[in-house]
């Protein structure tokens, strides 16, 4: 299934793409996709909803984050070898985590808005993982079983601010720089996260391409060390590192984000987003 969230920010209604993609209202069964219906039981019975009953969604409606009501926002850094190449950083001999906070959740075509004294603005192409129940302690064999579904994710970051000390919070929790969607794929339409392509465009042309099996740590590797050190949730989302390809790590210079600039990225069969960089309005 391809659930998702349409409407104004902060009143979305809950919905489902059919297999034809049109996009169909599920209000009729449920008031919202929230973390409650990520069970595997309620999966299940949206799962057997007949879609051709739901009534179509008019027009082109603005998408939101495909859950409500996210917990935790967890991101993992320096998960691409490559990646960490172009960075000039150490490859990591365990996963590095940090939190984006989920204030920065948007929709994925909503605005990215540039901070004030921003000045190195960058893209991050990620594959999320969405937590279906509850996970304290468990093992990587378990570990996909804790697995609601995937969703592409733009980790946006603001390098000046995120490298300003060791701790990166800050440059990766800006509000609009946690673009997720536009679907929440259910996990029996993805049989191996391990082997997506994926790309990253910034306008027009391609920066970034990569596949998810080149991740150092593995989503299940991801999921189990997570739960080691932080209670999993229902709706919380993993992020899980970026390819190469990056603004910071161009050559001969880096290259950033500026007002008016449109990225626009794509995982295999979890979807698209479009972002257009504006300025923040006072």
């Amino acid at each position: 299934m391809k659930l998702c969230r349409y409407g104004e920010f902060g009143a979305e209604r809950p919905a489902i793409f059919d297999e034809q993609g049109a996009l169909r209202d599920l209000s009729g069964y449920v008031s919202d996709i929230t973390p409650a219906h990520l069970s595997a039981s309620e999966l299940e019975k949206l799962s057997k909803i007949r879609l051709s009953e739901l009534p179509l969604v008019p027009g082109n409606p603005r998408i939101g984050a495909p859950v409500s009501g996210i917990s935790k926002f967890i991101a993992i850094g320096l998960n691409y070898r490559d990646h960490a190449e172009e960075a000039g950083m150490a490859i990591p001999t365990e996963p590095i985590i940090f939190m984006k906070s989920t204030t920065s959740i948007g929709g994925p075509n909503d605005d990215i808005v540039v901070p004030p004294h921003s000045t190195k603005l960058d893209w991050e192409l990620e594959l999320g993982v969405v937590i279906g129940k509850k996970a304290q302690y468990i093992s990587e064999e378990e570990a996909l079983d804790y697995v609601a579904g995937y969703c592409v994710v733009n980790d946006v970051s603001e390098r000046s601010f995120q490298l300003q000390s060791s701790q990166w919070d800050k440059g990766k929790g800006c509000d609009t720089f946690g673009p997720i969607g536009p679907w929440l794929v259910t996990k029996d339409e993805v049989p191996d996260p391990q082997n997506l392509n994926m790309w990253l465009d910034v306008n027009g042309e391609r920066r970034q391409g990569g596949n998810s099996r080149t991740m150092i740590f593995t989503v299940k590797e991801l999921v189990a060390y997570c739960s080691r050190y932080m209670t999993l949730l229902p709706g919380d989302v993993i992020t899980t590192g970026t390819p190469p390809g990056v603004g910071m790590g161009m050559k001969p210079e880096p290259t950033y984000l500026n007002k008016g600039d449109v990225v626009t990225l794509w995982i295999e069969g979890l979807g698209t987003q479009k972002q257009l960089i504006v300025e923040r309005q006072v």
